[in-house]
């Protein structure tokens, strides 16, 4: 009897705690639908709000393709001023970096010596000229003497041969005098070419010597307009070649030069393509030709280089900055006619800098820029400024996706 009630209570007891636990069970499942329901209430109004981006319209329009390289500024020309002659410095009429012009008088040497040899050989020719002349008063005397029967022709001849011999050694007289108004020359070194002179390594006394291998009076570089050298990958050969041929297209045959430490740029034009490739490093020596007016461009100074070898005509192009890169390719984000995002899988041709080339879309898309981190494919758009200051946004970000002409990268 006592196990009867026993059995009886524990049976109590186990549908007591059953019935708690399915209604317990219940309201959390209860509570679990009302959160997901929630959730997905919530979704369904997160994705029909509106998200604000900011657009620029894609462009057609004529794309600049060009290289990028490292290069070197130098020197048109550079030359080292040094003595034809031994002898001392009597006065320097330049000053250290002072620019000079072809001819401008550089230095001064002792002339005397020179000065005396010019003398003395001007003195010689005039002696010799005085003899010439007494020669060929001697040699008209003869004729006459000889119309008149007094002297034989072979006296004639002799006179004719004095005469002949003289204008010989007043041939050789004149010589002379040059020579020595050349060596005089010698003692006013003058500037063979404008430029910029370098450090001055002798003073007024010093003693020059010639062909003495020591170091130059002074350098003269040339400044401007100034060169740029840079190397140039073997397999961009071809449009080096072809960028120098098109000399009618001024844009693919432009060269663009930046210094690292700011951003002004210089535009050059391709001069130069090296006859051969280093098969070391397997590059060809390029080299463009940029004004320096403003003396910015300094030799030995590194620039970054942009060569353009080629124009794209009508072209499609956007903001890399709109470019989306996954798992599938490249992609953007476009604003369709009914306001909502929508996803175009594009293809990158050409690509540098702000800009890229692309094909998937047409010209004229509103693509966005700003803002594609928050949008799903038919999500509602507002684009920024519709009051009036996002469309001033707009604009600009257009105008710096298609100013200038950018540099190619074949993606």
């Amino acid at each position: 009897m006592r196990k009867f009630k026993i059995f009886i209570i524990g049976t109590a007891i186990v549908a007591i705690a059953g019935a708690a636990y399915y209604g317990w069970h219940k309201n959390e499942a209860g509570s679990a639908d009302g959160r997901t329901a929630s959730a997905k209430a919530a979704a369904a109004s997160s994705q029909n709000r509106p998200v604000t981006v900011a657009t620029v319209l894609a462009k057609k329009r004529d794309y600049t393709v060009r290289l990028s390289a490292n290069g070197v500024v130098s020197a048109m020309s550079t030359v080292d001023i040094r003595p034809q002659i031994t002898s001392t410095i009597t006065k320097i009429h330049i000053k250290e970096g002072q620019f000079v012009r072809a001819g401008d008088l550089l230095f001064t040497l002792d002339s005397r010596t020179d000065e005396l040899n010019l003398a003395k050989a001007q003195a010689q020719l005039d002696k010799d000229m005085a003899t010439l002349a007494d020669n060929q008063r001697q040699l008209a005397r003869s004729k006459d003497l000889l119309d008149k029967k007094f002297i034989s022709q072979s006296a004639l001849d002799a006179s004719l041969t004095l005469v002949q011999a003289q204008q010989a050694v007043l041939a050789s007289d004149r010589a002379a005098v040059n020579a020595a108004r050349v060596a005089l020359s010698f003692n006013r070194i003058v500037a063979p070419s404008a430029g910029r002179t370098g450090l001055i390594s002798v003073y007024p006394g010093s003693l020059v010597q010639a062909n003495a291998a020591t170091a130059p009076l002074v350098t003269i570089t040339q400044m401007d307009p100034i060169t740029i050298t840079f190397p140039l990958p073997q397999r961009n050969l071809p449009d080096a070649l072809e960028s120098m041929n098109n000399s009618q297209d001024s844009n693919s045959s432009s060269v663009m030069a930046t210094l690292p430490d700011n951003k002004i740029q210089f535009k050059g034009k391709l001069q130069f393509v090296d006859n051969a490739v280093d098969a070391a490093s397997g590059t060809v020596k390029v080299k463009a030709v940029f004004e320096n007016k403003e003396m910015k461009l300094w030799p030995g100074a590194y620039v970054n280089v942009e060569l353009g070898v080629q124009t794209l005509k009508d072209v499609i192009v956007v903001p890399q900055d709109a470019i989306i890169i996954g798992a599938k390719g490249k992609s953007l984000y476009i604003v369709d006619a009914d306001g909502k995002a929508a996803m175009r899988p594009v293809t990158v041709t050409n690509s540098f800098g702000p800009d890229a080339v692309v094909t998937g879309i047409e010209a004229g898309a509103k693509v966005v820029l700003d803002g594609k981190q928050n949008l799903r494919p038919g999500t509602p758009v507002t684009e920024q400024g519709a009051d009036g200051a996002g469309d001033k946004a707009g604009a600009t970000s257009g105008q710096g996706g298609t100013k200038g002409a950018a540099a190619a990268s074949a993606s």
